[in-house]
């Protein structure tokens, strides 16, 4: 008659007593601190450090005036690619338009986000309007930029008042007297016409 062995079931070294750890369960580590945790001792991210720097980086408030996808012919056949129109300005008199392409979307934002802080412009302004009418032509886009009084609101529609509300301009009247349909164009004259109140101011 075989018997099998018994198990003793008995832990040695007083396993059983509360707070004794438990055979085959490793045993977690405590740290100083209260409730167990570790002490912070500095490094890492300062609060309000970086965050800082970012809130100034992204003073100006960004708007995708065109976004599509264009294709290129080379040896092998089509290449895609995206390009995309951003406005940049502060509302505050500052305005910038910024082109870029990429292969995907995110890609093409982030060049023309970079192409248009680096082409910002200055124009004066009268209270909320401009101080005079301008008249820009670039390629088949016309565009004529009026002021006008206080309340009378951005009578404005398009690329052209995209690029108006960014740099600040509350009260004015403009017409596109080109009949293209092409955003970028648009915007371009209206950017030339801007130019025209600053170079009026330094004479």
């Amino acid at each position: 008659m075989n018997e099998q062995p018994t198990q003793n079931t008995a832990q040695p070294n007083g396993a059983g007593a509360p707070g004794a750890p438990i055979a085959g369960k490793p045993q977690e580590r405590r740290f100083g601190g209260r409730g167990g945790q570790r002490p912070f001792r500095g490094g890492g991210r300062r609060p309000g450090g970086r965050g800082r720097q970012e809130g100034e980086r992204d003073a100006y408030k960004e708007k995708v005036l065109d976004l599509r996808r264009v294709t290129r012919v080379v040896a092998g056949g089509k290449r895609m690619r995206f390009r995309t129109t951003i406005i940049l300005g502060d509302e505050k008199g500052t305005v910038g338009l910024g082109v870029g392409k990429g292969v995907d979307v995110q890609a093409s934002v982030e060049k023309a986000k970079t192409a248009a802080k680096k082409n910002m412009i200055k124009i004066p302004l009268k209270g909320r309007t401009i101080p005079h009418e301008v008249y820009a032509k670039f390629s088949a886009a016309e565009v004529v930029i009026k002021p006008a009084v206080q309340g009378h609101g951005l009578k404005s529609g398009g690329a052209v008042r995209t690029v108006l509300a960014l740099a600040g301009v509350k009260d004015a009247t403009s017409k596109c007297l080109g009949r293209t349909p092409n955003k970028l164009t648009n915007a371009m004259a209206t950017i030339q016409a801007l130019q025209q109140l600053s170079a009026s101011k330094e004479r």
